[in-house]
């Protein structure tokens, strides 16, 4: 069974340098900006979990 979740398009304001800088790591690396973001946010919630 696969479940689809519904995806929601945000707009983020951050520092030119840093998010090109930020953008060639991860095209390197053969990742997407957006999941790295999701990434970084469940990881945060988890923690919040824990806490």
């Amino acid at each position: 069974m696969v479940i689809i979740m519904e995806s929601k398009n945000i707009t983020l304001r951050v520092k030119t340098k840093l998010y090109n800088d930020y953008r060639s790591y991860c095209k390197r690396k053969g990742w997407l900006i957006s999941r790295q973001f999701e990434i970084m946010m469940e990881e945060q919630l988890k923690g919040e979990q824990n806490d």
